[in-house]
């Protein structure tokens, strides 16, 4: 039983693990468009994490998103960029390490304030494992949604294909 109970807390913290992500829509119902605070829109959401995502939709042809340098933020200079995107109706961006990030608008949006930038911060350390079957239950019950059910379920499928494995030496 204790076995049982080690690999469900093993399988529940890897769930937990993969499915921390958020996803942010980045100026919510305003999108990413002109006469938009992003400042407030970043004190409303922030802490952001290494892993998170930021969606961008904008209309196609009016706006893009560029990644820049503080430099480039400050002064709306896209010359020197990161990235670049500009096609279709949305972009999607990873969070991929902590430290600061700086978007803006190359259309001359950026001057009007359709720029943003955003702080990740490391994950925080996992919770420790439930002490027993009731902790687990009242653990369980108070997880948020994932930020993406496919993974989730990836993870499950992977987590439960450990277990059945390691189940097979105890």
């Amino acid at each position: 039983m204790a076995r049982k109970l080690l690999l469900l807390c093993f399988l529940f913290l890897s769930v937990r693990w993969l499915a921390s992500a958020d996803r942010f829509s980045v100026g919510d119902s305003q999108a990413w468009n002109p006469n938009v605070n992003y400042t407030a829109w970043v004190d409303k959401h922030k802490p952001f994490h290494v892993g998170d995502w930021l969606v961008f939709y904008y209309q196609p042809g009016m706006a893009d998103v560029v990644q820049v340098d503080e430099a480039g933020y400050n002064k709306c200079d896209a010359s020197v960029s990161i990235s670049n995107y500009s096609k279709g109706r949305s972009y999607a961006f990873q969070l991929n390490h902590t430290g600061e990030y700086y978007f803006i608008c190359s259309r001359g949006f950026c001057y009007g304030g359709m720029r943003l930038a955003i702080v990740a911060q490391p994950l925080p350390p996992p919770s420790p494992p439930p002490s027993s079957l009731k902790d687990l239950s009242a653990a369980h019950r108070t997880c948020h949604a994932p930020a993406f059910p496919l993974l989730a379920v990836a993870a499950a499928a992977a987590a439960l294909l450990v277990s059945n494995f390691l189940l097979q030496f105890f």
